[in-house]
């Protein structure tokens, strides 16, 4: 399935209420959340079938909505149970789901206070988002020209799908050179995340774990199961404004996100980086706890 378009794939989408043949899990021409990305979407993943973290996923849905001026008409265990239905529907054992809420096509115009909310979430099978020969050696990172822009212009605290114009832009430039994926700075200049994943330092000591201050991109789900199983193993971790040349006083360096899971880098532009054990404790770790039933759909404190 993964050379099959995905509008050409098989199954069922569930869409304002109802499971329809993915076929058919079609919008107008003319949505607003196509025109002007009046849009919020989630990406989970589905392990031993089912969904680690669902609920933080579905209640930063919510909040993603409202911060974008809407309300997705489904209450959180509403969103919870279609995401579960459908996974059940398409038999994936281990996967990805997407919830998507967007506003529909009754006003064409920046302003949209009439137009509808609708809802669908997609689920297929997914492996490993990086290429797996690639990431055990650690992939590359450019660095991009674009930066996070000021948390005073955009709802930086949201997974809105305008936020990721700057993230297509900077990973195409970046395969272009040769690169996996793309360093991007902050609107100072400092190092902030990947194109689509959060990112760690390792110190030289590799007791320690340094990575930015989410305070002008997403604090990933991810990022946070993986500050608990750092502290877990006594690392300490430092959140704080990380500079671009400091990155030659560090050992190791990685990406966290659901699609990245845990993926070591092994060279940002011209620096080096190896891979210390701690990067594969907690990717060991974190593999351990995602199949773990019981903690699947709990939150970390």
């Amino acid at each position: 399935m993964e050379n099959v378009p995905y509008d050409k794939r098989q199954g069922k989408i569930w869409y304002n209420g109802n499971t329809v043949d993915w076929k058919d899990a079609n919008l107008h021409i003319l949505s607003h959340g196509l025109h002007y990305a009046s849009c919020v979407f989630e990406g989970e993943r589905i392990y031993n079938g089912s969904i680690f973290k669902l609920r933080e996923h579905t209640e930063r849905l919510i909040h993603s909505a409202d911060r974008m001026g809407f309300k997705i008409p489904y209450s959180a265990d509403e969103i919870d149970n279609a995401c579960k239905e459908i996974i059940k529907i398409q038999k994936i054992e281990n996967g990805y789901v997407r919830p998507i809420a967007w506003r529909g096509s009754e006003m064409m115009a920046i302003s949209a206070q009439k137009n509808k909310i609708h809802f669908a979430v997609a689920a297929w099978e997914w492996g490993s988002y990086f290429d797996p020969k690639v990431k055990e050696q650690g992939i590359s990172l450019d660095i991009s020209k674009w930066r996070r822009p000021d948390p005073k212009t955009i709802p930086w605290d949201t997974k809105a799908s305008g936020l990721y114009m700057i993230c297509t832009l900077s990973k195409h430039e970046a395969e272009k050179k040769g690169f996996n994926d793309s360093l991007m700075l902050d609107y100072k200049g400092d190092i902030a995340e990947a194109t689509g994943a959060n990112i760690f330092f390792v110190d030289k000591s590799e007791s320690e774990l340094h990575t930015p201050l989410p305070d002008n991109f997403l604090d990933g789900i991810t990022r946070r199961t993986i500050i608990d199983l750092a502290k877990k193993l006594n690392i300490k971790v430092i959140e704080r404004k990380i500079k671009l040349d400091e990155l030659k006083n560090f050992s190791g360096c990685f990406l966290t996100g659901t699609a990245a899971e845990v993926t070591p880098v092994s060279k940002i532009d011209n620096v080096n980086f190896k891979i210390p054990k701690v990067i594969n404790q907690l990717w060991d770790d974190y593999s351990s706890l995602v199949r773990t039933k019981k903690v699947l759909n709990q939150s970390i404190a």
